[in-house]
């Protein structure tokens, strides 16, 4: 059992476990980030980043690539679809001395993909492929690439994406299993995951339907990956990593947080989002995330339209504390 938790090697950079945290725009941010990495997460991803944003020196876009506290480790997804704006983006990114620059080429939403960016690179291997070459031309920072299944379900083409990336020269693919046109919708499809994994000579991290320590058991045993990656699962369940990692090395974990811990643990969260974003957008970003802490509670749909009321940090700290 042990075996299934390990260290990820890559060029000039070792991943000290194979459990990481997907980048999810909006929800990645510094605060989520610590928290996931002090409940044992290995690695964690940025929100997706715009290349052409940073080539712009956006400051909004440049405050999403900074290094949270215990943030050994930085790596930065970037959306981008062309050569051109990676090569005008990097000597900004590099600025911040990323671990590891993540291209992405799974993003579904229409606002990426009708830019060529995210998923629509899922139609062109070649563009991705002369994207990781500009990328691991100009540093020698690993570059990892983030795909899906296809485009659509008559579109499967993710081994000649991945195929094409590591020919490039990146140095690790991550895949969720599912095509643009199943968003996030239906179930994914871990197969693509076992073949991928036989087929293409690098570290290969699964995503898709991880919503448990036993699920990411199953992916490692069943799919013969590197390592998992949670996305969803993690949102208002960030000591996942902490009860996975139990199971993979001791083959038991404890049961997930629940009731005042899990409230307990969101204003946690909050506390550090308000020391990285100050308190009133803290307080209105943090809306989503306790929508995700409270779910599955006793009573929660009650103290979950209590919390969406609350505008300041003592008002939230107050209903939790009264609950």
């Amino acid at each position: 059992m042990s075996g299934l938790f390990s260290p990820i090697k890559l060029a000039g950079v070792l991943i000290p476990g194979n459990l990481f945290l997907a980048p999810l725009a909006g929800y990645t941010d510094k605060a989520f980030r610590e928290l996931c990495l002090e409940f044992g997460a290995s690695l964690v991803f940025t929100e997706m980043v715009s290349a052409e944003a940073i080539a712009r020196g956006n400051e909004k876009s440049l405050r999403l690539m900074e290094r949270a506290p215990g943030e050994e480790q930085l790596a930065i997804q970037i959306f981008l679809s062309s050569p051109d704006q990676a090569r005008r983006a990097l000597p900004a990114l590099l600025s911040y001395n990323p671990t590891i620059i993540d291209l992405n080429c799974g993003c579904p939403v229409p606002k990426v993909t009708k830019t060529g960016a995210g998923a629509a690179l899922m139609r062109s291997p070649n563009t991705i492929a002369e994207i990781v070459r500009v990328l691991a031309g100009a540093t020698d920072i690993p570059i990892s690439v983030k795909i899906r299944s296809g485009w659509d379900s008559r579109e499967i083409n993710y081994l000649d994406a991945a195929e094409a990336a590591a020919a490039a020269g990146a140095s690790m693919i991550s895949i969720h299993p599912r095509t643009r046109t199943q968003g996030y919708a239906g179930r994914a499809d871990w197969q693509h995951i076992s073949k991928l994994a036989s087929e293409v000579d690098l570290p290969v991290i699964g995503s898709g339907d991880l919503f448990s320590p036993e699920d990411a058991r199953r992916m490692l045993q069943e799919t013969g990956c590197s390592g998992v990656m949670f996305a969803r699962g993690a949102v208002g369940n960030p000591d996942i990593f902490q009860r996975t990692r139990r199971l993979l090395e001791n083959g038991t974990t404890t049961e997930a947080m629940e009731g005042t811990a899990r409230l307990r643990l969101g204003l946690k969260h909050l506390d550090k989002s308000v020391r990285y974003k100050g308190e009133r957008n803290a307080c209105k970003e943090m809306k989503k995330h306790f929508g995700a802490y409270t779910k599955g509670m006793p009573g929660g749909a009650a103290i979950r339209n209590e919390l969406m009321r609350c505008s300041t940090y003592q008002e939230y700290r107050s209903l939790i504390e009264t609950y």
